[in-house]
This record gives structure tokens, C-alpha cells and sequence, in this order.
């Protein structure tokens, strides 16, 4: 039996790097040891931000109006979404000495929003400053994978969503740019190679879990 403390823990990475296999592998781990734990995700995480959630991803899907959410607005509904997700649940569950895993953080929002798709990164940190508050992740899993795989893994997917859609030189930029923001801060990330679905990672973040969680 683990002691009971906050332990919020983040999961990273561009489509097809097995970010959500893995956080569903660490919750299940945890759980079968009798830890509190809860798994989340971004966008969403509850009702009203899985509402929000809905609507970008209508918004890129829709193809019979040209008209599309301007960056800018797409990534305010994200920043919307990661308020009600911090208020509600995040929060609430640390409040309670809960370990928290969530797929996809801040960091989702500089690779995709900042990198990707030149949004100004001081308008997103200006956002985080008013709703983050000393809200962050422990620690963040940043999974790495050969972009061509880590595709490869998306063709097998049978339900899509924008995620899963974009170019290869997209993914590129937006892996480099996870692996730039871990460097920078090596106390709170690990970056971790999962391009050959090799099953000691899925057991080699349990223990450093583990570890950090006996403190």
C-alpha cells in the first residue's frame, strides 16, 4: 500500500508515441497496487471541457464551410478546456492525495499551438500565469518514436480524429519540440524512446513512479 500524497503525472508526445497506452498501463499498475489514482486526458477531463473538446474537433472536421476557429480562438477553447479540466478535477483529486496521470498537459499546447502552428508563446504563458497557479505535473513522460512508425501506428487506427491527421513535417517539428522543452528541465521530465513497443519501458516508469511517490 502506497502512502497517500499529490502526485500529479503527465504523459507527452506526438500521435502514434504510445502516450496513452502507457498512462493506461502506469493507472492500471497502480491501481492493481492499491494506490488512489486517476487517469484524465486533454483536451477534456470533464463533461463541460469534453463539450469543449467536441467543438474544435467539429470545427477541423467540418468540410462543407471553408470558414475554420482562427488559431488564435482554437487555442483559447483549449486554454478554456485545461481551466474547467484544473478547477474541477485536477485540482479537486491533488486536493485529496490522489496520484493524477493525464494525457496531454501544457507542453501539448507550446509543441502544437506555440511550434506548430505559430501562436505567440507569451499569449499562452500569460493564460497559464491566471489559471495554472502552482498547479504543474511532478513529473512528464515525454515518449519519443520514429516519426515513421509512430504513423504507421496511426494507419491501424480505425477511428481518427485531427490528432491523428497531420503531416509528417508536422510531427517532426512537434517532436523536436517536446524533446527541446525536456531538456530544459531534466528534474521533471524523461524522456523515454518508444519506437520498438519495447514492454520495459511500460515497467521501468512504474518504478521510478514508485520511487518518487515513497519520498
Amino acid at each position: 500500500m502506497y502512502k497517500r500524497k499529490p502526485f500529479f503525472i503527465v504523459f507527452e508526445g506526438i500521435e502514434g508515441s504510445g502516450k496513452s497506452y502507457l498512462s493506461k498501463k502506469l493507472y492500471n499498475n497502480l491501481k492493481r497496487r492499491g494506490a488512489a489514482v486517476i487517469l484524465t486526458r486533454e483536451p477534456g477531463g470533464t463533461k463541460r471541457a469534453e463539450k469543449i473538446r467536441k467543438l474544435i474537433l467539429e470545427d477541423y472536421f467540418e468540410k462543407k464551410n471553408g470558414e475554420k476557429f482562427h488559431k488564435y480562438t482554437d487555442t483559447l477553447l483549449y486554454m478554456a478546456a485545461r481551466n474547467e479540466h484544473i478547477e474541477n478535477k485536477i485540482r479537486p483529486f491533488l486536493a485529496k492525495k490522489y496520484i493524477v496521470i493525464c494525457d496531454r498537459f501544457i507542453d501539448s499546447t507550446f509543441a502544437y499551438q506555440v511550434y506548430g502552428k505559430n501562436v505567440k508563446k507569451k499569449f499562452i504563458e500569460n493564460i497559464h500565469k491566471q489559471i495554472l497557479g502552482k498547479t504543474k505535473p511532478h513529473i512528464t513522460f515525454v515518449l519519443k518514436a520514429n516519426v515513421n512508425k509512430a504513423m504507421r501506428r496511426l494507419n491501424k487506427r480505425k477511428i481518427k480524429n485531427r490528432y491523428d491527421k497531420f503531416s509528417k513535417g508536422f510531427y517532426h517539428k512537434a517532436q523536436k519540440a517536446f524533446i527541446s522543452i525536456a531538456n530544459k528541465n531534466k528534474k521533471k521530465y524523461c524522456i523515454l524512446d518508444n519506437s520498438n513497443d519495447d514492454k520495459k519501458i511500460e515497467y521501468k516508469i512504474l518504478r521510478l513512479i514508485e520511487r518518487r511517490i515513497k519520498k
